[in-house]
């Protein structure tokens, strides 16, 4: 049964079409900070597989990976606010669907500070596009927003690694990053 829900899962992430990026227009505000990175499939699969490989490695990594994600993010996106450019945003935003996927699909064992800080480097990107192009006024409850919402996505990719891992079922996990880093690639060529 949860293989199969892992490969609808799969299945629905590669018919996403490319114009689910979320990077298109914003709102100002907390609650538009909050909505937005539930709004568009790269943000939300790169922050759901952070919590994903983040479970696979468990220890430090459990909360170590959402925090330097979250952390580069909002470093990110005073970069971006500040007008400092930062070469391929874009290309990196969907490297790390890709990537981290790849990484949970693979259980990648990286040491967790190895591991925290491919996932910061992928945050600060992230944080970048937001900053660079998020709203002019209420920026900083905005960010608020963004990075609650961020850190829940996180934390229910946690939950859904965790449970698996209970349920020994990391056949499944495996397949959800490689649902993941499949939704990615359509991202990038659909």
């Amino acid at each position: 049964m949860a293989i199969r829900s892992s490969l609808l899962l799969s299945a629905l992430l590669v018919a996403m079409p490319a114009a689910v990026l979320a990077h298109e227009g914003h709102g100002s505000g907390f609650l538009s900070g909050l909505g937005h990175p539930v709004g568009g499939m790269d943000h939300l699969l790169a922050m759901l597989a952070v919590g994903l490989w983040a479970a696979m490695l468990g220890g430090r990594a459990l909360w170590a990976l959402p925090l330097a994600f979250v952390g580069a993010m909002l470093a990110g996106g005073m970069l971006g606010l500040a007008g400092l450019p930062l070469p391929g945003v874009e290309p990196m935003i969907l490297a790390s669907v890709v990537l981290l996927g790849v990484a949970a699909a693979l259980a990648l064992r990286l040491p967790p500070g190895w591991a925290a800080l491919a996932v910061a480097a992928f945050g600060l990107f992230h944080g970048h596009a937001h900053g660079a192009e998020g709203p002019e006024t209420g920026l900083a409850l905005y960010a608020a927003g963004f990075a609650l919402a961020t850190m829940g996505l996180h934390l229910v990719g946690l939950a859904i690694g965790l449970a698996l891992n209970r349920l020994a079922a990391s056949g499944t996990l495996r397949l959800l990053g490689v649902g993941t880093a499949l939704g990615g690639l359509s991202l990038v060529f659909g």
